[in-house]
């Protein structure tokens, strides 16, 4: 009985294995060669930001579906001219693009409290629990989902309890822009130098009363009519700008009466402007002494 067992489980065992075989050779799908060669050349990150679960998704969605080869953020440049040489196409790099967080109330010093947060130390939970320990209800909420969830260690507190964005770390992955629960970080252009750091839709008064370091926008409207390529508008009481007509010109944040707008090259204007004007006004005052010496040539 044992021999007939052991026959029967052998036989059964090679049928099977028969028909798996033929089932391997039937049903056989040839992989692309290029889906790996692709893959290798992917940095790795699996963060999500071409749209796909993964490296390895994308590359199989580049070549069997003609995804385009510019949406590897974290690649950058030298992934598409890579992936361009494996499919044999040109190379059509995209514009790099960086997360930036609209709030400048993140730290532990410029920013007004309704309680001390002692619950859940994840932002999503502290937004729940009375709109989150900001008083700005379209604040920071200082628990650093933002920092967990970036791949590249490209956001870090500063000695005031700032979150910042290293922009030669930030790839534009946007796992940050997915964590934030209050939609403060948004991807921008890298090139882009004048941004509003603000996402307060609070009415004037009641924007300058719930920002710590009053540097919220109050919806004036002045950097709306100063702008001369109309890149600014109003949207519920707050200024957005349209990065696409943008030329960083600076006008808007010069004009900005709660330095809600920011740009870098604010100061060093101003600077000139100041030193102009002090040239101006010497010259102004040396002329005014030469007509004088000319009325009176005596003294």
């Amino acid at each position: 009985m044992l021999i007939y067992a052991i026959i029967t489980l052998g036989a059964l065992g090679l049928i099977y294995g028969l028909g798996l075989a033929f089932a391997s050779r039937k049903f056989h799908v040839e992989i692309d060669p290029k889906i790996d060669k692709i893959n290798a050349v992917l940095p790795q990150a699996n963060c999500g930001a071409c749209g796909y679960p993964g490296c390895s998704a994308y590359a199989e969605a580049i070549v069997e579906k003609g995804a385009e080869i510019n949406l590897c953020a974290p690649g950058g440049e030298q992934v598409v001219n890579d992936v361009a040489k494996i499919m044999g196409i040109e190379a059509s790099a995209s514009d790099k693009k960086i997360a930036l967080i609209h709030c400048q109330s993140g730290g532990k010093n410029n920013t007004f409290f309704r309680y001390d947060y002692q619950g859940i130390a994840t932002c999503k939970a502290a937004v729940l629990v009375t709109n989150g320990p900001n008083l700005c209800n379209y604040g920071c909420v200082f628990q650093n989902d933002c920092i967990e969830a970036c791949h590249f260690d490209a956001i870090y507190l500063d000695e005031n309890g700032m979150r910042i964005i290293d922009k030669d770390k930030c790839t534009g992955c946007g796992a940050c822009v997915e964590a934030c629960p209050r939609n403060l970080i948004e991807l921008v252009p890298y090139k882009q130098r004048v941004h509003i750091l603000c996402s307060s839709h609070d009415k004037g008064v009641e924007a300058k009363k719930r920002c710590g370091n009053k540097t919220a926008c109050i919806g004036c409207g002045i950097c709306v009519k100063k702008c001369p390529k109309d890149a600014i508008k109003l949207e519920d009481n707050l200024a957005i700008i349209d990065y696409t007509k943008c030329i960083n010109c600076g006008i808007c944040a010069d004009v900005c009466p709660t330095s809600a707008i920011f740009d870098p090259l604010k100061e060093v204007r101003a600077k000139k402007k100041a030193e102009a004007k002090k040239k101006a006004e010497a010259a102004k005052k040396k002329i005014a002494e030469q007509k004088a010496a000319e009325k009176n040539p005596n003294k």
